[in-house]
Formats: structure tokens, sequence, C-alpha cells
């Protein structure tokens, strides 16, 4: 089994936290200032039912702050009714316009509010490889923005040759596998490692984009091995585990497959003024860490005015107050 190594980048505005395997990034974690910490994985909070849904078995929690929760409601519950308190835990994250999910702990009292918050993110990251060194400095700076760089791609080399596209859709994440310039082997072997290697990569990048739900793989070529293929979608997301589910190859030759949700889709962190301020921020640090004592002068949009400005006062008083920065 490929090592997996742990990363902490302390940035302006954020921390970054990164999982790689086989020296690729495996997992992405962004934690910034101003995030709500009832909306965060793994918290508990106590809030406060506004609407039940029998017939899809579910009810909306109110935590105070953004979305309300989904919550299911199982047989073993007690019955709830609207405007009750109750206590639960985000197992998966909102994302899009779509709120996190939770599980019941118990019947509470009074007004929502945060219970507990969910692990910071050096526990996070030891989740995933409980003796492993935390790497900090300008190592995991650099595996940071790889991490970043390969979450905001759609298409990935596999070993051998061939390519992998994955693009989610507000449905299912649709992944396409590709034979590429695989030469020297015979077709029919060369489409069967093809899609063997492709399974391995896609669980690494789905686990780093943190996609899941419903994802529907385009094998290439035809006369699947089903049972060997199946096998390998098992394997490769086992870490994923519980909730994978892999479905047989279809006649079109697809295969379907579900995986638990569980964080945001990176993605959703990585796009709009904010993202890119944080970008520009660790530029304009990169260049003060060049020339200590020098002036640090650049230009940015008007538009990332609002989220750069703080990102600059937060510079200031890590390298002193050398940054000029024109909006234009």
């Amino acid at each position: 089994m490929s090592e997996r190594s742990l990363y902490l980048d302390e940035a302006i505005g954020e921390r970054r936290g990164v999982v790689t395997l086989g020296g690729r990034p495996e997992r992405l974690l962004i934690e910034r200032g101003g995030a709500s910490p009832v909306q965060t994985l793994g918290a508990r909070v106590i809030g406060r039912v506004t609407r039940i849904e029998r017939a899809f078995g579910s009810a909306f929690v109110e935590l105070g702050e953004g979305p309300a929760a989904l919550l299911a409601l199982k047989p073993d519950m007690p019955k709830l009714a609207q405007g009750a308190a109750v206590e639960i835990e985000i197992r998966s994250e909102a994302r899009g316009d779509k709120g996190a999910n939770a599980r019941f702990i118990g019947v509470a009292e009074g007004p929502p509010r945060l219970v507990s918050p969910g692990p910071d993110l050096a526990e996070q990251l030891r989740q995933f490889e409980r003796n492993g060194e935390i790497i900090t400095g300008e190592a995991a700076r650099a595996a940071a923005d790889v991490a970043e760089a390969e979450v905001l791609e759609t298409v990935f080399p596999l070993p051998g040759g061939g390519t992998l596209a994955v693009e989610p859709t507000r449905a299912l994440t649709a992944v396409d596998i590709d034979l590429g310039d695989r030469v020297g082997v015979e077709v029919k072997r060369a489409a069967r490692q093809a899609n063997l290697a492709a399974l391995g990569v896609l669980a690494r990048v789905l686990r780093l984009k943190e996609l899941g739900g419903l994802v529907v793989i385009d094998l290439v070529g035809r006369g699947h091995d089903g049972a060997a293929l199946a096998a390998a979608a098992r394997a490769a997301f086992a870490p994923d585990n519980p909730g994978v589910a892999v479905g047989p190859i279809s006649k079109f030759g697809t295969i379907e497959m579900t995986i638990p949700r569980r964080r945001r889709p990176v993605a959703e962190l990585l796009v709009g003024p904010q993202a890119e301020a944080l970008r520009r921020a660790r530029e304009l640090e990169r260049l003060a860490r060049a020339d200590p004592g020098g002036r640090v002068t650049s230009r940015a949009p008007a538009a990332l005015q609002p989220a750069l400005k703080p990102l600059l006062g937060e510079l200031a008083a890590r390298y002193g107050a050398r940054f000029d920065v024109e909006f234009v």
C-alpha cells in the first residue's frame, strides 16, 4: 500500500490540510475564519425542527446559522413535532443550495446553539494516518498549492497511458475513461488495463474533490470482466466505507456507484472573490519573504477589495506595513 503523508499549511486567512497518497494529493481540507462552526463535519448542535416531511421520512432542523440541516426520521427515534429542540451531529456538510445531513442524538431544550465543535484540522488529518507526522512550512505550502490546482482539473492521466475525465453535475458525477495512446498492447487487454487503472485514480480524485453521491463511469471498450472490475472498485473505494455501493456493468458499458458525501465539495471553496483574494495574499507573502524589509507592490481588481483588504492587515501584522496594493 502506498504511504500517506500529512501536511498543514498555515496560510494568510486560512489553514489548508493535505493528505497525499503515493506522492499525489488525495485530500484537501480547508479551514477559514468566519466559517460557521455549527455547519462543520462532526459538530454537535442543538437545533429547532422547522418542518417535518413524513412522506420522505425527514425533518428540517434550523441550526441558528446557515441553511437548515436534513435529519432522517427513523423508527427508533421519538416522534418529533414542529418546534421541538433536538441535539444532532453533522454527518455531511452543506453543498451548493442543499443543507447538511445530520444524525439524531436526542431530544434537547433551549435555542439553537453549538454543543461541541467538529475536530480541528490537525485532528482531521490524523484520522487519515493515525501515526503520521504532520509536515508544515514550505513543503506544506507547496503540497497545498498542488492540491488546489488538481481539484480544479477535469482530466487526469492514467498510469500506462489514457485519461480519466471527472465532471460533476447537479444530479451525479460523470466519469469518462479514454484509452489514449496505449501502444504495443492488444486492444482488449489495453482497455482492461485502462479501466482497472482508472478506478484507482478515480478513487483518489473523488476524495480530493470531495465528490460523492451517484457516480456513473463510462468504461472504455467492450466485453468487460464484471467480477474483476467490481472487485477493483470495491478495493479502490474501501477507505470511503461505510456506505459505498457498486452496481453491475450495464448493457451500455457503464458502472454506477454511490459514495457517501461528507464534506462540502472543495471546488466550491476555490472559486469566487474570497478564494482569489487568498491566492493573491499568498503571492504577496511569497514576495515579502523573497525580499525581507522591501516594499511589496501589486495591483488587483477593485472587485477583490472587500475580500483582500482584511488579508492585507494580516500580512502587515506578520511582515510589517510594507504592502501597497492598487485596486483598479
